[in-house]
């Protein structure tokens, strides 16, 4: 139907051209990653499409729109990255959110539907399959001190360019997949897993602010970036850390190195996006962002 976008089935084509481009990767493993998305411009009537767990990217050349009101937050329109006559908004879909309609001001909607998220089984040790009192203790600790810096995030945006991946690798596991700890349903996948051998090195994915770089219970080796505007990117179970809070890193700088720390069955990079609290498909965020500079 002509003016009805359908991202969530767009998502597909965009994440194979994706995987595509990063076997092409240069600049320390962490090239430019080509856009293949296109951003959705708000017309009246138009109506969008968006699973649960991705990021759509709306735009407008309306001088003051009013703010988008979604899951009891307040979306701002922001300055366009790349075109000074628009203005857009990042609209994170949560992974629990239920299949809803979005009103927009225009009388545009976006509808949010069901994705087709997969179960996967996973063994590790029982320690951290059925954390002991004194760990559950430092995981609610960790859990307060990360959600306390996800919401006092830099106001101003710290990037202007497109975003990349953190390493070229084979993807091991997907966003949104259930996760059978031992047998048990436990969470699900809130992020993208990369194969590395302990010791790969890690290359930030925009410029962006260190908020976080330690070691943590489930998340092992962590260090989180603020890319502002409510945008945080995340690089978890490192062996080596690179970085320190309150440094400000270039897109492509070494932040660390890949390992086995944290709740794992082996090696890899867990690789995550987070955006105004919502955890989402890291590489759909990338294609849809990246539109933003593929469009002019």
């Amino acid at each position: 139907m002509f003016g009805k976008y359908l991202v969530g089935i767009r998502s597909a084509f965009m994440l194979a051209c994706l995987l595509v481009q990063v076997a092409q990767a240069v600049n320390k493993g962490a090239e430019h990653i080509e856009n293949k998305s296109v951003e959705q411009k708000i017309e009246k009537h138009t109506e969008f499409v968006v699973e649960n767990g991705k990021t759509i990217v709306l735009s407008t050349t309306m001088q003051n729109p009013k703010p988008i009101m979604f899951n009891k937050r307040a979306y701002q329109w922001v300055a366009h990255p790349s075109d000074t006559t628009k203005k857009i908004v990042i609209l994170a879909i949560p992974y629990h959110t239920k299949p809803s309609i979005i009103a927009l001001e225009s009388g545009a909607k976006v509808e949010v539907v069901q994705g087709n998220y997969k179960k996967e089984s996973i063994q590790v040790s029982q320690s951290k399959a059925k954390p002991n009192p004194k760990n559950q203790e430092r995981i609610k600790r960790e859990r307060d001190e990360a959600n306390a810096i996800y919401s006092n995030y830099s106001q101003e945006r710290l990037w202007d360019s497109a975003f990349v991946l953190p390493m070229q690798s084979k993807i091991t596991s997907s966003y949104g997949n259930a996760r059978v700890f031992n047998g048990e349903i436990r969470s699900y996948h809130s992020g993208t897993d990369f194969r590395a051998a302990i010791g790969t090195k890690i290359f930030a994915s925009n410029r962006g602010k260190v908020v976080i770089a330690k070691e943590r219970f489930l998340a092992g080796g962590s260090v989180v970036l603020d890319h502002g505007e409510g945008v945080f990117s995340m690089y978890y179970h490192c062996s080596e850390i690179k970085v320190k809070v309150g440094d400000i890193v270039e897109k492509g700088t070494l932040v660390a190195l890949s390992g086995a720390t944290g709740r794992v069955s082996g090696p890899h990079l867990h690789f995550g996006i987070l955006v105004r609290g919502a955890q989402v498909d890291p590489l759909d965020f990338i294609a849809q962002v990246n539109g933003l500079f593929a469009s002019n």
